[in-house]
């Protein structure tokens, strides 16, 4: 992290982003540069679609917390959610997913897709899109394509809006859990870590990105000095926290 805190005061880089990485190594890393007074990630970079939800157990919430921008990747796992699945006879031409590999989940999902882009007038690749736009308003989709076409058809999605319902028949086609310990303390209905994810989203919608933290005027040399220092964000002003109210 002073690695890439010295290439963004160089000036050889805006911003740093991290891909592919545990949860607990990105919230190390960058509680760790808030400490010293680093540049922290600006952004996480992770697979994500209506198969692949596994973030939703801790990295997305996690990035959320942070104020890190999520950009997911393979939003239509590998073309299985864009439509070609669910047509009569299958897909037209060659793809990289065999029908037969993709189990009673997958087609599930794919049904699902399709009817509710048949419901709101969208493609459903459109549809797989807006739903990872749905989730969470730190997230941006990577989009990968062969023709302009599926650009445009991809970029669509931006004029997609999901109802409530429409999203919660798409996440129940799939059958996602959190697992421990997000299943343990929804079912607990604890306040110790704040509201369930789902509970925070349904009140808030879409949560908007929380505003960097001002850096301190000078870096922190040791760890032991950067313990002592605290931020008041309000006024972005810098004091031992034995002095602070």
């Amino acid at each position: 992290m002073r690695a890439l805190d010295d290439a963004v005061r160089a000036g050889k880089i805006l911003y740093i982003g991290i891909s592919d990485a545990p949860a607990w190594v990105v919230a190390r890393a960058t509680t760790l540069a808030e400490w010293r007074g680093w540049t922290s990630f600006a952004g996480l970079q992770v697979p994500y679609n209506l198969l692949n939800r596994d973030i939703d157990r801790e990295l997305l919430l996690m990035a959320e917390e942070f104020g890190m921008t999520v950009a997911t990747w393979w939003p239509l796992a590998s073309g299985v959610l864009s439509g070609k699945f669910a047509r009569p006879g299958g897909p037209e031409s060659a793809t990289r997913i065999a029908p037969e590999t993709l189990g009673v989940r997958g087609h599930n999902a794919t049904r699902v897709v399709q009817e509710v882009a048949d419901d709101v007038g969208a493609s459903a690749a459109q549809v797989a899109v807006a739903w990872t736009r749905a989730r969470s308003q730190a997230i941006h989709p990577i989009l990968g394509v062969r023709t302009v076409e599926q650009l445009e058809n991809n970029l669509g999605a931006l004029d997609v809006s999901l109802p409530v319902d429409a999203v919660q028949r798409l996440e129940a086609a799939t059958e996602f859990t959190l697992g421990f310990p997000g299943d343990f303390i929804a079912a607990m209905h604890s306040g110790v870590f704040g509201a369930p994810p789902q509970t925070r989203r349904q009140v808030t919608a879409r949560r908007t990105v929380r505003r960097r933290r001002p850096r301190p005027p000078e870096r922190m040399s040791t760890r032991a000095e950067a313990e002592f220092v605290k931020v008041d964000e309000s006024s972005g002003c810098y004091a031992a926290i034995e002095s602070c109210s």
